[in-house]
């Protein structure tokens, strides 16, 4: 089986432009690929996972990544998928990012001369002369065809600046300085990109009358896929002191039912036959499977030994033998405890398991906050400091959801 093969069996392929020509360059370590990150913030997430092992998959069979980190684009922002427009960053605040998902992205691929090449499209974009922008890309795209795109499309009731709608310009674009300057022939990206990297393609046949090639990866179900890179509000980040190896392990572990064999097929790089022995499994087994895939994950990002310190603190916690030592904390100060107890809506939103009281009050009423095993059946009830000190409490919201609150 080729690494193409590989993919489809895999369940990662949605489309591609020549699907034949694609297969044999990618089977052959011909391939000279480029997946973009706009670098919105200053840690790549779990929703960037998927590219990210993708991108290493890919080099192991011989082929070329480059991962472009989106400097410039970064400076309008991807409408595809927003129900409004992105917050604009400041130019240092990008670069900050930029340089945050470099040190991360090192973990997964191999940098190097004759390896995979690490690119900022800032450096060619903020360059640019708009007039001679339009006059040399601007007549290679129809309006009537952008509007019918589909990252354009969901945006048009609720209103589309100006502004955004440059971005599939900007990253056809990006496809062609690359395709001339870097010899890429190839780009990946997630199957909501589809549109923008049709543009790059036919920018490149128009301008150059070459040929260059897409792919784009699948997304995982609509229910894990619309929670990619998201658990109790909060992002799941890739830094460990944003996502600690713990509550990454506990997203991955807690994943549905419905979709735990293709997280395993898609992210992990367990053989395929091994995974196959696993489709018929139910019950109990999915939970095995569950911890299989948490545990496969966390090594990637986080390493071997944080891998077995986040499953062993699971264990612990389901079993009822209570260990907190790898568990999130928040730490609270005697300023938290007003009048010498703090109310449980504050508690929520303090520890982060709660964006705002509103939704602190809703998870208490519907009976979903436990504190030291205590189901917490009042929003008025308040725990005292002392509560806090040594160990301090565990809050558990839902079934899965554990968190550590002590008094320093």
């Amino acid at each position: 089986m080729g690494i193409y093969e590989e993919l489809v069996a895999r369940g990662l392929i949605a489309q591609v432009t020549n699907e034949e020509e694609i297969r044999n360059m990618i089977n052959a370590g011909k391939a000279t690929f480029y997946i973009g990150f706009d670098c919105t913030a200053d840690s790549l997430t779990a929703g960037h996972f998927m590219a990210l092992t993708l991108m290493k998959r890919l080099q192991m069979a011989g082929n070329k990544p480059i991962a472009l980190i989106g400097g410039g684009t970064t400076m309008i922002g991807d409408p595809s998928g927003r129900s409004d427009m992105r917050k604009m960053l400041t130019r240092a605040d990008i670069d900050h990012n930029a340089e945050c998902f470099r040190k991360q992205m090192e973990k997964f691929i191999e940098f190097g001369p004759g390896k995979a090449q690490m690119v900022n499209n800032a450096d060619w974009l903020l360059d640019l002369n708009y007039v001679e922008l339009l006059r040399e890309v601007g007549t290679c795209f129809s309006v009537n065809n952008m509007l019918r795109a589909e990252c354009y499309k969901q945006r048009m009731e609720k209103g589309l600046s100006f502004f955004e709608f440059n971005y599939m310009i900007m990253q056809s674009y990006d496809f062609y300085y690359l395709f001339q300057h870097y010899d890429c022939n190839m780009q990946f990206g997630g199957d909501d990109q589809w549109s923008n990297m049709l543009g790059g393609t036919e920018l490149i046949r128009k301008k150059l009358g070459k040929d260059a090639h897409a792919m784009t990866i699948t997304l995982l179900t609509d229910s894990q896929g619309k929670k990619m890179g998201k658990t109790a509000g909060n992002a799941v980040w890739l830094d460990p002191n944003k996502t600690s190896p713990f509550e990454f392990f506990q997203y991955w572990r807690n994943v549905d039912d419905a979709d735990v064999l293709k997280c395993i097929r898609m992210l992990t790089f367990l053989p395929l036959d091994e995974i196959e022995k696993m489709s018929s499994w139910e019950g109990s087994q999915l939970n095995e499977a569950k911890e299989i895939l948490a545990y496969e994950l966390t090594k990637l990002v986080h390493g071997e030994e944080e891998a077995e310190k986040a499953k062993a603190a699971a264990r612990a916690l389901f079993s009822g033998a209570g260990n907190t030592e790898n568990m999130p904390t928040t730490e609270l100060t005697n300023d938290d405890f007003g009048g010498g107890a703090i109310n449980v809506m504050t508690l929520l939103v303090k520890c982060g398991l709660c964006a705002s009281r509103g939704e602190a009050r809703r998870l208490v009423q519907q009976g979903g906050v436990t504190v030291n095993d205590n189901k917490v059946t009042s929003i008025d009830e308040s725990f005292g400091y002392e509560l806090f000190t040594g160990d301090g409490v565990v809050i558990r919201k839902g079934k899965k959801v554990f968190h550590r609150a002590v008094l320093v």
